[in-house]
């Protein structure tokens, strides 16, 4: 492993200022499950490492019916997936972090950090921003706040400066008769990149019409992809048997997969429109209830 400084800033404007002033190329750390692992393998060899858990705050967990969920940059998925909170409010998250890794990593990796992955086939980034998420930014510019939908710009990539951190995630809480999914295929549930997401969102009128409705597909394009145009074929009308097929084939048809060791791209997309009318069934049993 190459050389690097180390430091534990004491606020976020001292972990600024050493992304601003310190040796670059710099790299946060939290969880670590991927960054250990990367610098161990020469994948990424930052000259600094800047360890945030000392920053008062960034353990937040909270929730309130008007404000919805705060999840601080350092809660764990172990935390989100156990927490009565997550599993009753935001069910679809929950199962995410639940099928997220190994138990023994679940303890250690952030949320946040799996955001800031950007990685095309991330657990948790379908469900929040089929949830309307936001994130909190905190740099050198000051503060600011970007949808998790508008984050990642590329595997990999997002739209962080080089100066800013996310220090925690908004999400909204959710409209009575909101039921919510998210179904992760692959070779195996955890331990295993996903072949193919889908996290489903929806809410009920009184007609039993769908009010609101998220269908948001992970490992099928570069970043997560919201699956607009089939939602708007079921929002607005009741969901019969046939507008639910004929959405889940939309969804099949905006999907831009690639092929590799985990599935060719005309697998990943059939298997697009199954998943998504398995999810959005069970959403709407859920809402219904």
């Amino acid at each position: 492993m190459k050389h690097f400084d180390y430091s534990e800033p004491a606020s976020l404007d001292e972990a600024v200022a050493l992304l601003r002033g310190g040796p670059a190329p710099a790299s946060l750390i939290a969880g670590g499950t991927d960054l250990m692992v990367q610098m161990k393998e020469h994948v990424r060899q930052p000259a600094q490492v800047i360890n945030i858990k000392k920053i008062p705050g960034m353990s937040e967990f909270a929730f309130t019916q008007s404000h919805g969920l705060l999840l601080g940059a350092l809660v764990t998925t172990r935390q989100v997936e156990t927490s009565p909170i997550t599993r009753k409010h935001y069910a679809s998250l929950a199962k995410a972090a639940t099928d997220f890794a190994s138990i023994q990593v679940r303890n250690r990796a952030t949320v946040v950090g799996n955001v800031c992955r950007a990685s095309p086939s991330a657990d948790t980034l379908p469900p929040l921003i089929a949830d309307g998420a936001v994130l909190r930014i905190h740099g050198g510019g000051g503060q600011r706040r970007v949808a998790v939908q508008d984050f990642c710009t590329g595997p990999g990539r997002t739209v962080l400066a080089g100066d800013e951190i996310v220090t925690h995630i908004e999400i909204p809480a959710p409209a009575p008769r909101t039921g919510k999914v998210y179904i992760k295929h692959g070779r195996r549930s955890q331990m295993e990149l996903a072949t193919v997401g889908v996290a489903v969102r929806v809410t009920l009128g009184e007609g039993g019409e769908v009010a609101d409705l998220a269908i948001v597909l992970a490992a099928v394009a570069p970043t997560p992809l919201r699956a607009t145009q089939a939602e708007g074929l079921l929002r607005g009308q009741q969901p019969t048997p046939e507008r639910l097929a004929q959405t889940a084939q939309a969804a099949c048809d905006e999907a831009r997969p690639i092929g590799d060791v985990r599935g060719s791209a005309a697998y990943r997309r059939e298997m697009v429109r199954v998943l998504t009318q398995r999810a959005l069934v069970q959403a709407l049993q859920e809402a219904q209830q």
